[in-house]
């Protein structure tokens, strides 16, 4: 099926070029942040999110990452996915360059809360993110999709697919796996969550991750995460402002190694995992759909 997929989308031929039109204002990074709403997360789980995206962006490290950059300023846009057929926007493209934009960013993000979907489409969402990017109304720098998500792929396009397409088209995918293991979410979520990412979802120039193992982590792993994808800066490298914590605590650790985390549960977001130079052959990226597949019944066509 992956094949078949593959092949339409090559004889569909290119997609148009990522809008870089002259004379339109440019900004260090266009970011879009895709944000899992499937109803393996409680009310109260998906309160958290938008509370942790919130804080992070009027943190005095993002806005210090924002003004630091050659233009000073970037281009956001963030919208809730669930299957392929769901996207909410909640913030259409904005330039942040000062500390009232953010502002105005994190007061819309709290106007109201989220509501939960059906299944899960991270493919979906990074196909939405590609059609968000072609049509962003500045000149970027970099261009990156944002997606966190608590369970694998299980409906759409195969992930891998769109996210090739993505990296294909010079957009790094970077990922916010949330491992909490409660409510719906223990039925068709995984275990290695991580591993899912970091071989099935993540991609392109420096890309990274950023697990999340309890729901007290939230809110410092995306103003991490945001700080190192609008800085442009290596997971532990010198520029990291996290490395000596990391260090300290043994949490980011070199290509090719992996590694459980000690203390689950602590109030420090866990490990960085950098991209990959190719993913592993022997990875199931298709164990979502697969476990689907299998307890589908359970809700008789009706779930995430």
């Amino acid at each position: 099926m992956a094949s078949v997929v593959a092949a339409a989308l090559a004889l569909a031929g290119p997609l148009p070029a990522l809008s870089q039109e002259p004379g339109r204002p440019f900004v260090d990074v266009a970011l879009v942040l895709a944000v899992d709403v499937s109803r393996s997360m409680s009310l109260e789980e998906l309160r958290i999110q938008r509370r942790g995206y919130a804080e992070a962006i009027v943190s005095p490290e993002v806005l210090r990452a924002i003004s630091t950059g050659a233009h000073g300023r970037i281009a956001v846009t963030i919208f809730e996915w669930a299957a392929d057929h769901h996207t909410r926007e909640i913030q259409p493209w904005t330039l942040i360059g000062t500390a009232a934009d953010a502002r105005a960013v994190s007061d819309r993000l709290l106007e109201q809360d989220s509501r939960g979907e059906r299944r899960t489409s991270i493919a979906g969402a990074i196909r939405h993110g590609i059609m968000l990017l072609e049509t962003v109304p500045y000149r970027a720098e970099r261009l990156i999709i944002d997606v966190s998500g608590d369970g694998p792929n299980n409906q759409g396009l195969p992930v891998t697919l769109e996210r090739d397409r993505a990296v294909a088209r010079g957009i790094t995918v970077n990922g916010l796996p949330m491992m909490t293991r409660d409510g719906a979410g223990t039925l068709f979520g995984i275990d290695d969550l991580d591993d899912y990412y970091r071989y099935c979802v993540i991609g392109g120039p420096a890309s990274f991750m950023v697990p999340v193992n309890g729901w007290d982590q939230f809110a410092e792993a995306v103003r991490r995460k945001l700080v190192l994808e609008i800085g442009g800066l290596a997971p532990g490298m010198p520029d990291d402002p996290w490395r000596q914590q990391d260090e300290d605590r043994r949490r980011v650790l070199p290509a090719g190694f992996m590694h459980r985390p000690v203390a689950p549960g602590s109030a420090a977001p866990d490990r960085i995992i950098p991209v990959q130079l190719g993913n592993a052959a022997s990875y199931d990226c298709m164990i979502g759909e697969k476990i689907w597949n299998q307890r589908r019944w359970i809700f008789d066509g009706d779930s995430r």
